[in-house]
């Protein structure tokens, strides 16, 4: 098996495993409580902030554990949303292709009065600074922008977006859930007010994250009950995925400049290959994107039918985000840079792992080659245009 879907979610590192075990069955108290097998386990709950902090750039103290990147991501939106409104300002700018979490919470808020601003994406799926700066108005509260897309994989430029933010006091979000682990990171140098990351992206566990919220920003409960995370997120602290998320962090930030010599290589050898299929086309900037990141339509055909074979054929891949699989709708991220709803139906996206190699490379270009020459063969709509009724997207 050849698993080529990593932007979904990784494997667990070992380290990220030998990290939780002693988590579960020796130091397995609660960290709220006073007695010293409890604070064990809360030493090893600010150990984890503490490393975690110095990864991303900034204090222990401005990181809150959450359940992933959609509970950090709601929490940063709701808090500087609250903000805003206390000072009248209820206008909040963000992007047409952003991940679900962000575009959900956006139009809850917008039932709620507030008004939304969706950047448009250019064709590259980059959005540019003084795009930021020509939109932000007297009332604008919150700008938040994805560091890279989860589906095209695409890299904005944060810390010029942070900066425009930062001179106009604005407060900047963006949803780190891709990047981390993957791409440099510091928060104060790239002028990031409140960022969220997810640890199974990066080859920890599922159902832990962090949003990072610089002091000075009052955080709004999205969880309430007790008085865990300085009072900020209830619940009682999953230890043992904690610790798997500080040491799959620190792991994957301290191989992340040999991994993405890797990646960028395998990569490019893949676009390569894919890009002579005729009537397909990469979505997204060919070298402004994760190195492990690759996304191509092709004209002809339905994704759903080119994963199932290749699923056939020992491959995980995907047609777009894994949030929304079971959607019949075409991507809202192709939609945002211009591809028309028969072409973003037919979408494919591989995301690679440290662990692929040039072989499985070649294979996955073969079986890629060989699945959308099958099912355009099937396909009256691929007659359709081979015959001229209907007019190709793309040029051969």
């Amino acid at each position: 098996m050849i698993y080529a879907d990593n932007a979904a979610t990784t494997k667990m590192s070992r380290t990220a495993i030998d990290a939780m075990l002693p988590y579960m069955d020796e130091i397995y108290g609660n960290p709220s409580s006073l007695y010293s097998f409890g604070q064990e386990a809360k030493e090893a709950l600010e150990n984890a902030r503490e490393r975690i902090a110095s990864v991303l750039g900034c204090e222990p103290r401005e990181i809150t554990f959450t359940s992933g990147g959609s509970e950090a991501d709601n929490q940063a939106i709701f808090s500087a949303a609250r903000l805003g409104e206390k000072k009248g300002k209820k206008h909040i700018i963000s992007t047409a292709f952003e991940h679900h979490a962000v575009l959900h919470t956006l139009e809850k808020l917008k039932k709620q009065g507030f008004e939304i601003t969706l950047l448009d994406v250019h064709k590259n799926g980059v959005i540019t600074a003084e795009q930021v700066a020509d939109a932000i108005r007297e009332d604008t509260c919150l700008v938040t922008i994805m560091f890279a897309n989860n589906e095209i994989g695409t890299i904005q430029p944060i810390a010029e977006i942070g900066k425009v933010c930062r001179e106009k006091q604005v407060l900047f979000h963006t949803d780190a859930v891709q990047a981390a682990g993957h791409l440099h990171i510091n928060v104060k140098e790239q002028n990031i007010d409140m960022l969220s990351l997810s640890a199974h992206k990066f080859h920890g566990p599922k159902g832990i994250g962090v949003l990072y919220a610089k002091r000075g920003i009052l955080l709004e409960n999205v969880i309430n009950g007790g008085a865990q995370e300085r009072g900020k997120r209830a619940g009682t602290e999953n230890i043992p995925a904690i610790m798997g998320m500080a040491a799959a962090l620190e792991e994957a930030s301290a191989n992340l400049d040999k991994n993405a010599e890797k990646l960028i290589k395998l990569r490019d050898r893949l676009i390569e290959g894919l890009d002579k299929i005729p009537y397909g086309e990469l979505n997204g900037d060919r070298t402004n994107r994760l190195p492990s990141n690759v996304n191509f339509c092709f004209e002809g055909i339905e994704g759903e039918s080119l994963l199932l074979l290749l699923d056939d054929k020992g491959i995980c891949a995907s047609s777009g985000s894994a949030c929304t699989s079971g959607s019949l709708d075409p991507s809202h991220v192709l939609l945002a840079i211009g591809r028309p709803h028969e072409v973003a139906h037919g979408s494919l996206r591989i995301s690679l792992g440290e662990d692929i190699t040039e072989a499985d490379v070649d294979y996955l270009i073969d079986a890629v080659t060989e699945v959308v020459t099958y099912l355009r063969n099937m396909s009256p709509f691929w007659r359709d245009l081979v015959n001229g009724k209907r007019q190709h997207v793309f040029a051969e």
